[in-house]
């Protein structure tokens, strides 16, 4: 009954929660940018009021100062808080973040970016599935119990951050430092970050891979140089980078440096019959990207290769004209930005040691004069749970709750067992939860896979957001048993 309740409740208020989804959306907290920390600073200081409105006690972690382009700004503090310190009830930790990454209408958006923008039941705007819709999604559950007067089942706890999208600056520590006093009673840890599997079924994550992320620095003059005079002269550092760049992959896609392989598991019979249940079409993937074709073909090596084998990826070049028209330049620096993806039982610090080493060897083989320098510039490790445990077991009761989510919301799929996915992503401070507070961390994701998040014309789907405000609802009664 209480159930019932709640969702009829959560139906009956969805043009509130879009209301205030569009309020969120509208504050341009891109952490990356020095011209936005003062809204960035602003969103924190805007859920730290939603916090207190729910009656919870909240604290702003304080981490310091941070310097972008020569210029030292604050860092927008961590927003800790708390609802219920009932001993007899179990203490659940909620960890979301309030930054985004950039956005502008003239990178290829269909709407303005910082502007909640509905059609046919999709909610475009920057942040509205990563992360601000599924962090307003627990404030709507918390809400939703407090206004019928229905008891909410456990203890809150909300670790909330804001540079989440400019890794996580000082969190780690700042976990570390308090895990014997605010983090100390947690008993389980919940994390909605992260998306569907497809656009249909809803799954659990256990698992995500890691991150080592590079530059390699190619120096060869003073200044930059007029291609017609001294085209034909000179070692160009433009031309050394791809071909440094050119020599981490295949054209298969196969990592190319030596021993960065070292510590991958082969797949299980376990394993393999576990791809075959799972609900992911490579057609509708390969449609909703817009690719041609993928390295791999069938659902299995396709989940494979997105779950539980690394991956190398290039990102861009610093320093190289990339405006329009012609110039006819030879930079003096050009700055290559290229990542790795982990795995489990993978080492950071060996993936890197091999990087390094292999870069090495190959820019020492072109015999060119000119400088290289090699930085990594992040790292996070990878991460796996164990899916059978109760705060597993609770999300994924969440997700399929006794048929009244999926038949009050006409969505059949809910009353299914959700599908038990990896992910290709990495979110570090999942890792870090579980090894310093030495507790179980879910991964409960909202969203759908064709949301966007960090591309145009992001989006959460109103179904989506809705849904999720009764998943968690439904979570917290689970999480309780």
């Amino acid at each position: 009954m209480d159930l019932k309740k709640l969702f009829e409740f959560i139906d009956k208020n969805e043009k509130n929660y879009i209301s205030l989804l569009n309020e969120v959306v509208a504050i341009k907290s891109v952490s990356a940018m020095a011209a936005n920390r003062d809204e960035t600073i602003k969103m924190v200081h805007w859920m730290a009021e939603k916090l207190k409105a729910v009656k919870a006690t909240v604290e702003l972690a304080e981490l310091g100062k941070q310097t972008i382009d020569v210029v030292s700004i604050p860092l927008p503090p961590v927003l800790l808080g708390e609802l219920g310190k009932d001993a007899k009830k179990k203490t659940l930790l909620v960890y979301g973040h309030l930054d985004v990454q950039p956005a502008a209408k003239s990178d290829g958006w269909n709407t303005e970016p910082f502007v909640l923008t509905e059609k046919d039941g999709k909610l475009y705007g920057r942040g509205a599935t990563d992360d601000k819709g599924p962090v307003l999604c627990w404030l709507h559950a918390i809400n939703a119990f407090q206004t019928l007067g229905i008891e909410i089942p456990v203890n809150l706890k909300f670790c909330f951050e804001a540079m989440e999208e400019s890794g996580s600056i000082g969190l780690d520590e700042l976990i570390k430092k308090k895990k014997d006093t605010f983090f100390k009673n947690v008993d389980f840890v919940c994390i909605s970050d992260n998306y569907w599997l497809g656009t249909k079924k809803p799954c659990i994550t256990y698992g995500l891979r890691g991150l080592s992320y590079f530059s390699v620095e190619i120096e060869c003059a003073a200044k930059d140089l007029h291609s017609g005079i001294y085209g034909g002269t000179v070692y160009e550092a433009m031309t050394d980078l791809v071909a440094l760049l050119s020599s981490l992959l295949d054209s298969k896609g196969k990592i190319l440096i030596p021993g960065i392989l070292e510590g991958v598991l082969p797949k299980t019979k376990e394993e393999i019959e576990s791809y075959k249940n799972i609900t992911f079409d490579v057609n509708e993937y390969t449609k909703e990207i817009g690719a041609k074709k993928l390295y791999q073909q069938s659902k299995e090596d396709v989940l494979a290769a997105r779950w539980r084998y690394p991956s190398l990826s290039i990102h861009g070049i610093e320093g190289a004209f990339c405006g329009q028209g012609a110039k006819t330049v030879i930079p003096r620096k050009v700055v290559g930005k290229f990542s790795v993806r982990t795995v489990p039982q993978q080492v950071p610090a060996k993936v890197q040691e091999c990087v390094i080493k292999y870069l090495k060897e190959q820019f020492a083989s072109r015999n060119s004069p000119n400088t290289m320098k090699v930085n990594v510039l992040c790292s996070g490790k990878p991460w796996i749970a164990n899916f059978k445990d109760k705060n597993f077991m609770a999300g994924r009761n969440a997700m399929k709750n006794g048929r009244l989510l999926y038949l009050m919301a006409n969505l059949n799929i809910y009353g299914a067992e959700p599908d038990l996915t990896r992910e290709g992503g990495s979110i570090p401070v999942t890792l870090t939860f579980q090894e310093e507070l030495r507790k179980s961390v879910l991964l409960l994701p909202i969203g759908a896979s064709d949301d966007g998040a960090h591309s145009q014309n992001e989006k959460i789907n109103r179904s989506n957001y809705i849904n999720g405000v009764k998943v968690l609802a439904s979570y917290f009664i689970e999480i309780s048993k």
